[in-house]
């Protein structure tokens, strides 16, 4: 973001120079609300596939299908129920945590917040921006691809039961095939800035654009393909879907009923920033082992979602078909 502009002695140019830093600061200003702003036009969205959930406690992860997600609880969730370990274990939680009825209340209000989202509070508020998220999702994938249904989406917070076992929002983002559902907490996206990524709305996105690409590997058969694989099939899957919601993004801002605005290349660095920051490298540190990744490294992540923001096209995105990731 641009800095405020220091001047230093005044003289005989002080109220000329007190005019200029005025102006540089409103044009800094105006810089850093244009940043915000992703979605365009008016009005109320589509949340007939968006619900509200979770008990607003802890918990692990149990059952016996394995969800996927891009943030950096997902790389320890895969790991362990690769090698037949209960993550809620290792994360201190019970893996069997579901939702109470004193969630009931909360949920609701939640539901009712989600039902009520419009478009310009996609521009201020996490929970709406996840929902203006879905609906540009929905509004791109069924012209690119032939057979497309829609995923369903849960906001939750805490733990929650889905059709992958119990989770909670330590997982970070995920999709399960199982129920074809891709979960949020909204939180992940300040534990996100924490680990270095942005919190810039388009970098919030592009976290809902990769767990709608693994709906999208799910519906192709790639995802069953990669989970009968281990690490290896992981990183490929991984580095897939940020390939394919690089796609979305190329998408997204054009055509008559884009919800997007037209992209800036200032929005697009926060998305590389937050990929960097979810690497396997960058989160195991200086004695990384690429045998470990399951997710790939910042600057693979990086590289599959410039092919496929810079292409706009699907078929770019076969990571499968190549050894150099």
């Amino acid at each position: 973001m641009t800095q405020p502009l220091i001047l230093e002695g005044a003289g005989h140019y002080g109220h000329l120079a007190s005019g200029s830093a005025h102006l540089h600061t409103e044009v800094a200003h105006a810089r850093a609300i244009m940043s915000l702003v992703t979605f365009q036009g008016s009005g109320g969205l589509d949340t007939s596939g968006v619900s509200a959930g979770g008990s607003g406690g802890g918990g692990g992860f149990g059952g016996g299908k394995i969800a996927l997600g891009g943030g950096a609880g997902l790389i320890l969730t895969i790991v362990a129920l690769l090698f037949g370990i209960n993550p809620g274990d290792l994360m201190g939680g019970t893996g069997s945590s579901v939702s109470q009825p004193s969630d009931v209340g909360s949920n609701a209000a939640l539901q009712e917040k989600i039902d009520n989202c419009t478009i310009e509070q996609a521009n201020t508020d996490d929970v709406c921006r996840i929902v203006a998220t879905t609906n540009s999702l929905n509004r791109v994938w069924p012209k690119l691809m032939s057979g497309y249904t829609a995923p369903k989406t849960v906001i939750f917070s805490g733990s929650i039961q889905t059709a992958c076992g119990a989770a909670s929002s330590a997982m970070g983002p995920f999709y399960c095939p199982a129920d074809e559902t891709a979960y949020f907490d909204p939180s992940f996206f300040s534990e996100l800035k924490r680990m270095g990524g942005s919190d810039g709305p388009l970098a919030q996105e592009y976290v809902v654009a990769h767990e709608f690409a693994h709906h999208i590997e799910n519906l192709t058969g790639v995802l069953a393909k990669g989970q009968r694989m281990g690490n290896e099939g992981s990183v490929r899957i991984e580095l897939q879907a940020d390939c394919l919601a690089g796609v979305w993004a190329a998408h997204a801002d054009k055509g008559p009923d884009a919800l997007l605005a037209p992209l800036t290349d200032q929005q697009i660095a926060t998305v590389i920033q937050s990929a960097k920051a979810i690497g396997d490298d960058t989160i195991q540190g200086s004695r990384s082992n690429p045998e470990s990744w399951t997710h790939g490294s910042a600057e693979q992540r990086v590289r599959w979602f410039t092919i496929g923001y810079e292409s706009g096209q699907p078929n770019r995105c076969n990571t499968f078909a190549t050894n150099d990731l």
